[in-house]
């Protein structure tokens, strides 16, 4: 294949720079610009940092050079870094010089592309190096690297290989109808079917901790005015970030910030207090405030803890019987007079958003409640197009048990429907013939990876 080449570390200033070339003849162009002593990188032994100058033109440095020969290599090619001082003119510079003697720049996720062609890696291991890059929480970094090692790919491809091997029994008694096995072949292939069903099964139920590992748990602070729930946000910062006063309808938008606890990201939303209001701004923050509910997780529902409810209260708390609600009573550092026994809420947290007196508490409930430490150990589903083609892959395999415990729909048709299985399972590791979802994903990459 043609020679490629990309600057892979970030733009801008720093210690180290780092340029990679791939393809069938990179070590003869890295000959003309880096040496270490006597030998060239043609020469040098794989996968071993050599010190040396690189010079092209006038322009010269002292840096690191390493060649991994095909096949153990990223890409499955020859492939070779530069390891340069990182300032921004000579990192152009070395890229510039590289071009002009043979490479071609590699457009997004190219690296990562040859090196699923070259069966270094499947599609959904690619997808881990993603999101490697991409996590921002403990959680989301622990189910990248999962999904990198191959944790969905070693899963998948069982199942593809026990439906595989059914298959090819299915083939057997329809060559030899003669010996009579049908009844027991579909019964065999039954059993088969249903145990790849509750794997497939098993995967689905992890969608849900997957999204929230990924885009994080969202949480929204609902509530009467001067509840408390814009000092409830801060508290939970642990720095200022919403406005706070004793005036009405002082939130008047929702208001999105994000923590980390125990490696998992929350999402608060802040929300304009509900009531009737002829402020055509406010109404307009509390119809807002009314469609996060939508998109929410959990909602702290919050009362002030000093004041009796009053009939708005139990209007809103009417709309919340179908949502995960933890009721918030606040102020508790003061009398409270809320009485929460005549309340529908399994879940009540006493706390002073001022004194921050229960927050951690609050922290440490809101973890509890959705978070599934057993499942997050082996496989989770954090990606959309995965979870799509597990799902797609669970209506196939209904119509194939459907058809193999109908007598009446002959082998060949059967055979049909499994095939449809084990193609939709193949969607998620590249195991099968769907070119455009291939491009699609390098296409997420970065230059240079």
């Amino acid at each position: 294949m043609s020679n490629i080449v990309a600057i892979s570390t970030a733009v801008g200033n720093g210690g180290i720079s780092i340029i990679r070339m791939s393809g069938d003849s990179v070590c003869g162009i890295a000959d003309r610009v880096f040496s270490c002593g006597e030998l060239v990188p043609s020469m040098f032994e794989p996968r071993k940092m050599y010190l040396g100058k690189l010079k092209f033109g006038d322009i010269a440095d002292k840096c690191m050079c390493v060649y991994f020969k095909s096949p153990k290599s990223y890409t499955g090619e020859d492939l070779i870094e530069f390891h340069c001082h990182g300032g921004v003119t000579l990192t152009n510079k070395l890229f510039e010089a590289l071009v002009s003697l043979g490479c071609e720049p590699a457009g997004k996720g190219e690296f990562s592309k040859r090196a699923f062609v070259n069966g270094k890696i499947s599609l959904d291991e690619a997808e881990g190096i993603i999101d490697m890059i991409n996590a921002d929480s403990e959680s989301a970094l622990r189910a990248s690297y999962n999904l990198m090692d191959g944790g969905l790919h070693r899963e998948v491809s069982s199942m593809q290989y026990v439906l595989t091997e059914e298959l090819a029994k299915l083939e057997v008694t329809l060559d030899y109808p003669e010996e009579d096995l049908e009844e027991e072949t579909r019964d065999n292939i039954a059993k088969v079917l249903y145990r790849v069903k509750d794997n497939i099964d098993r995967l689905l139920s992890t969608v849900k901790l997957g999204r929230r590992i990924k885009d994080g748990v969202r949480v929204l602070i609902y509530g009467r005015t001067n509840a408390g729930k814009s000092s409830l946000l801060n508290a939970m910062l642990g720095y200022d970030r919403a406005i706070v006063t004793d005036v009405q309808g002082t939130t008047r938008d929702t208001l999105e910030e994000m923590y980390e606890y125990n490696g998992y990201k929350f999402v608060l939303i802040d929300s304009a207090g509900i009531r009737e209001s002829s402020d055509i701004v406010e109404s307009i923050g509390i119809d807002k405030a009314r469609k996060s509910l939508d998109s929410a997780d959990i909602v702290l529902y919050i009362v002030d803890g000093g004041v009796q409810l009053s009939n708005e209260d139990y209007d809103i708390i009417g709309t919340l019987k179908n949502k995960k609600t933890i009721l918030i009573v606040n102020k508790c550092d003061n009398n409270v007079v809320v009485d929460t026994n005549e309340l529908p809420f399994d879940t009540v947290v006493k706390i002073s958003a001022k004194t921050g007196l229960g927050v951690d508490n609050l922290k440490e409930m809101l973890y509890n409640s959705v978070v599934d430490n057993g499942v997050e150990n082996g496989v989770v589903i954090t990606n959309i197009r995965h979870a799509d083609a597990l799902k797609k892959a669970r209506n196939a395999i209904g119509n194939s048990i459907a058809s193999v415990e109908n007598f009446d729909i002959t082998l060949d048709l059967v055979s049909i429907d499994i095939k449809s299985v084990w193609m939709a399972l193949g969607e998620i590791t590249g195991n099968s013939d769907n070119e455009r979802i291939i491009d699609d994903i390098f296409a997420k990459f970065c230059v240079g990876k």
